[in-house]
């Protein structure tokens, strides 16, 4: 994917309503400290357009990003911060379920898990959130750089067994750092945007 033109376009916050957009949209998910505004910059080949912090939690909105001018990238708000009152929270959940619930244009979720632990219980919850609005998570496993070669496949069989997930998902390894998982992320962002055009 060449990447033209990026633009904010929307941002929802609890009150929102959520925009109908007409063209596809695949959705990030993930904890708050998983890198998904690193994963996103390095998808986009920006340095800042999502923001990243050293503060967990900063994404507190639903952002679409419009990818030349052809399809979006949704960034959800990020789950599972710890010194987040319960009632935040709460929020944040009913924010990303009433986006997989009502988006009309939403074709492929993307989960983000830290490739050095096991799922946490928001992760595994989210999964399941996403498979009973009727998705098949595509995993990406962040942080790729920061665990030795060797641990690689165990690590993955982790994600995989905690998650319980089917046979057939997909998990990419992928690095902000190294950009590594970058070309296979957006191969299947590309595959899904070519099946809406073909109509399957």
């Amino acid at each position: 994917m060449v990447i033209k033109q990026v633009e904010l376009q929307y941002v929802c916050g609890i009150t929102s309503k959520l925009p109908k957009t007409g063209q596809v949209e695949v959705a990030f998910a993930g904890k708050s400290n998983v890198g998904k505004s690193s994963l996103i910059n390095a998808l986009m080949n920006r340095k800042s357009l999502a923001r990243t912090s050293a503060q967990p939690g900063k994404t507190q909105t639903i952002n679409y990003y419009h990818i030349n001018q052809d399809m979006y990238l949704v960034d959800l708000p990020g789950y599972g911060f710890a010194r987040a009152s319960e009632e935040v929270k709460a929020k944040w959940g009913k924010l990303i379920e009433d986006y997989l619930h009502q988006s009309e244009m939403l074709r492929a979720v993307f989960l983000l898990i830290d490739i050095r632990h096991a799922p946490s219980e928001n992760d595994v919850i989210m999964y399941d959130w996403i498979m009973r609005n009727g998705y098949q998570p595509l995993i990406i496993a962040t942080k790729l750089d920061k665990i030795k070669r060797s641990q690689i496949s165990k690590q993955l069989k982790l994600i995989r067994d905690t998650l319980q997930a089917e046979k057939d998902t997909i998990v990419i390894p992928f690095s902000a750092e190294t950009r590594q998982g970058r070309e296979e992320i957006w191969t299947l962002i590309e595959d899904v945007c070519r099946a809406e055009e073909s109509g399957e």
